[in-house]
């Protein structure tokens, strides 16, 4: 039976975990924003930025979003790091002779570990998608010129149960949609068609302004109902945000605007439903990354090698960025099509478990 009850080595392991990682955190934040800034100077002074907007709307917000991408990669290299310390200074072996198990020495480090992982988790779930939304404004009006100015082909949405839409290309510039269908079906039988040359979004009735439109009412018999006209106005669930919406679009969505927005593609067949499947499932599968990576560090670093601690917090450094690769690689399997989401985005952890449960296996020997 393991002795859980906190004691000064439990205190002692805790104190250099969370002091270490803030430690690195502020350390490689620091230098993240030097870096961001000398890229992006030059958009600052020729858009003539104000200061405040700069610190406030940008970089207050990028920070929870840098260590949320990162955060594997802070906890592996703290805990390779002073691990390797305390192994090198014959700390983990006094402790095992004193009669802890390698099972008890792990307590504290994952107790740890469930610090920074709920502490993650609050951020995915209720900061970062508040502060992307203040992030993305900004990139969006200084930094990434354009990057809604886009077009898009052949939409098909089904917006209600029901009734299709069709665009032939949704253009940006001019938030206009050319070659507009939207059929009705009731009991697997076309009711009705709507066509127009162009559907142009007016924000001040939060509907869709038709030019050139033609539309026939089916019925039983032979007596079709047709009408046409230049132009019409209709008010349809279809929004402008629905043509907009991109993988940064997903990351400003609290958790319960998230599912609902998932709903609504589903029943929309929408493609880009795979943006948010992803982001939805990232949110959770980060924050577990540091238990697993926890316990591979430990069992990497606790016993005392030849070449120092260089080499370990080198193959600390490796082996994280080898997990945030993974990771990013693993989503190109949800683009494709190869696999659902969810088995996509906890591949990475499946894995790496069992890297974690072998070495921990291979630890005490």
């Amino acid at each position: 039976m393991i002795d859980l009850r906190p004691k000064i080595l439990d205190r002692y392991i805790m104190k250099k975990f969370i002091s270490t990682f803030f430690i690195a955190l502020l350390l490689i934040i620091v230098i993240v924003i030097i870096i961001d800034i000398s890229e992006k100077i030059e958009n600052f002074v020729s858009h003539e930025v104000p200061l405040q907007s700069i610190i406030f709307d940008y970089y207050l917000n990028f920070i929870p979003y840098f260590i949320n991408m990162f955060s594997p990669l802070f906890v592996f290299i703290t805990v390779i790091f002073f691990t390797s310390r305390m192994a090198a200074n014959s700390e983990i072996i006094a402790i095992l002779s004193g009669g802890v198990s390698f099972r008890r020495l792990m307590v504290p480090y994952i107790v740890s570990a469930a610090v920074i992982a709920i502490l993650s988790l609050c951020l995915n779930l209720f900061i970062i998608p508040r502060s992307n939304a203040s992030r993305v404004e900004f990139e969006t009006k200084y930094t990434d010129q354009g990057i809604t100015k886009y077009s898009r082909n052949n939409v098909h949405y089904q917006i209600a149960p029901g009734q299709f839409i069709y665009v032939q290309t949704f253009s940006a510039y001019n938030n206009t949609a050319y070659k507009f269908t939207l059929e009705t079906i009731r009991d697997n039988k076309l009711v009705s068609k709507l066509s127009a040359e162009s559907a142009v979004w007016d924000s001040t009735m939060d509907g869709w302004h038709l030019r050139r439109w033609f539309q026939r009412d089916y019925s039983k018999g032979l007596g079709d109902q047709v009408s046409c006209g230049f132009a019409k106005d209709t008010v349809i669930a279809l929004k402008i945000s629905d043509f907009y919406r991109n993988q940064k679009t997903v990351e400003t969505l609290p958790n319960d605007d998230l599912n609902a927005l998932m709903e609504t593609q589903k029943m929309r067949g929408d493609a880009n439903i795979m943006y948010s499947q992803i982001e939805k499932n990232r949110r959770y599968t980060l924050p577990f990354s540091a238990f697993i990576l926890t316990i591979m560090a430990v069992a990497l670093t606790s016993r005392k090698k030849r070449g120092g601690i260089g080499w370990n917090i080198a193959l600390g450094i490796g082996l994280s960025f080898l997990y945030i690769l993974f990771l990013r690689f693993s989503e190109m399997f949800v683009y494709t099509g190869t696999l659902p989401a969810w088995i996509a985005l906890w591949l990475p952890n499946v894995v790496y478990t069992g890297i974690a449960a072998v070495l921990y296996r291979m630890a005490p020997k």
